[in-house]
């Protein structure tokens, strides 16, 4: 009975060639709202990172390691909303479920490329924080041109092999059905749908990265620690305010997405598994160009000069 099991099982992977993805309503008209909803976000994410990118890169005074570190940031956040967010409109608007096995592939191993790496380089900007907070006489030596540029490769070519890693793992057990519990090919929701001992190896794989993203959000606590303490040391008022500026936003932003991130991927409950999964995928790239760029006054006059606003008026929007 169990090598007839089996051998069902084995039949079934063979004819997976397509997945289908959840569909947030079987009524026309929630589809054409959740359509605008999703649009709006990804608007909003696309040109406040645009923005940040454009500034940046457009703005000699701006080519320093803390605005480098930021437009990587957007170039992330731009990635990962793009990877999915689309998709799922275009499913909306168009009636239909289906994605193809390998756009399923690709945006598993696109999503987990650039929210990985997302994760790795907001590690590298707490560090950042540390050395230029806590050792500012050493700041120019530690984060020079060369160090910081090679620090974002290894960010980016780390969040690589760790994508490659999940999705030749995730795809390496056969899948008894197509049917994805989530509005894009989520590994958690993947490995529900696995009908092989092989998806243990993946399971191996999502072990390991909760060892290093709990060791990244260790040193990231230990670092705003020792962050905050030598800012209290600090005897202007102002200087106090300008760190805690600096330093809240990226906290924020960290606790956001490692703890929705997290839940998201041991919530059973379907409801609530989808709403973590839309804040940890969609709001931090929504908020980051906010919560980092627009407190900032040279960031503010980079937009400001682009867009061909004064700087009175630019105060005035930001």
């Amino acid at each position: 009975m169990n090598g007839l099991l089996k051998s069902a099982k084995m039949f079934n992977t063979t004819t997976v060639s397509d997945f289908v993805l959840l569909e947030f309503s079987e009524t026309w008209e929630l589809q054409i709202l959740h359509f605008i909803i999703f649009l709006v976000l990804y608007l909003a994410s696309l040109m406040g990172n645009l923005l940040i990118i454009s500034a940046v890169a457009s703005d000699h005074h701006l080519h320093r390691p803390m605005y480098f570190f930021m437009m990587n940031l957007a170039i992330q956040d731009l990635g990962q909303v793009s990877v999915i967010v689309p998709k799922s409109m275009a499913n909306s608007l168009l009636n239909t479920r289906q994605i193809s096995y390998s756009g399923c592939v690709a945006q598993i191993l696109l999503f987990n490329f650039f929210i990985s790496s997302n994760f790795f380089l907001l590690t590298l900007m707490a560090y950042d924080r540390y050395v230029a907070i806590c050792n500012p006489l050493y700041y120019e030596m530690v984060m020079n041109k060369q160090a910081y540029i090679q620090a974002v490769a290894c960010v980016w070519i780390s969040g690589f092999l760790h994508a490659v890693l999940h999705t030749s793992s995730t795809f390496a057990a056969p899948f008894c059905s197509n049917v994805v519990n989530q509005f894009f090919c989520e590994i958690p929701q993947l490995l529900k749908l696995a009908c092989s001992d092989l998806y243990l190896i993946e399971i191996g794989a999502v072990m390991l990265s909760f060892i290093i993203g709990l060791g990244c959000f260790s040193f990231i606590v230990v670092t705003y620690v020792q962050i905050f303490y030598a800012v209290l040391r600090i005897p202007s008022v102002q200087g106090r305010q300008k760190a805690y500026s600096t330093c809240i936003p990226h906290l924020t932003v960290i606790f956001t997405l490692f703890f929705t991130g997290f839940f998201a991927y041991l919530q059973s409950t379907s409801v609530l598994n989808l709403v973590f999964t839309m804040v940890y995928s969609m709001v931090p790239p929504m908020l980051n160009p906010v919560i980092y760029s627009m407190r900032n006054k040279e960031i503010k006059a980079a937009m400001s000069k682009l867009l061909g606003f004064s700087q009175s008026t630019s105060s005035s929007l930001f």
